[in-house]
């Protein structure tokens, strides 16, 4: 019995000039269907049908948190490194300009949900600092990372 490799992208997309920092998390209308449409035109732009070839059938975006903008990619093994290109070279995605940042790369699901929630926390913290509320103030963004834990912690290979 053969098993497929895979590779986790841990991705965080940072949104480009659409609105002052504030103390409220950014609102898109962004999918996992979108990344995956963005991914798949990056890799054909930049690496042509052979690296779409290579990666087509094993990418696949399994989570994406619009409060936050980070997304979870699966894409095969032995050609992991392509993917990454693509998600680097990233200008737009549904006409919003993003900044891509390949925050954690993974052979397994587990570590790839822990570097999730580790990050969520900080992203979190981020939010709270410039909202300048102290660390023990009860607000929405608790129940916000008990929620996205669970759905992290829920992912299936």
């Amino acid at each position: 019995m053969v098993r497929f490799k895979n590779r986790w992208l841990l991705v965080e997309l940072i949104p480009v000039g659409t609105q002052p920092q504030s103390t409220a998390a950014p609102t898109h209308h962004l999918e996992g269907k979108h990344i995956w449409a963005a991914v798949r035109q990056s890799v054909l732009a930049n690496f042509g049908d052979v690296g779409w070839g290579a990666v087509g059938l094993s990418l696949n975006v399994k989570y994406y948190s619009p409060t936050t903008n980070i997304c979870i990619i699966r894409v095969a093994r032995d050609h992991h490194r392509i993917a990454w290109g693509a998600v680097t070279l990233l200008s737009a995605i549904e006409g919003v300009r993003y900044i891509p940042n390949v925050v954690h790369v993974s052979g397994t699901i587990k570590h790839a949900q822990l570097a999730a929630i580790a990050h969520n926390r900080e992203v979190i913290a981020r939010y709270r600092a410039l909202a300048k509320t102290p660390a023990a103030y009860q607000d929405s963004y608790e129940t916000y990372l008990e929620k996205s834990t669970l759905e992290i912690e829920a992912l299936q290979d």
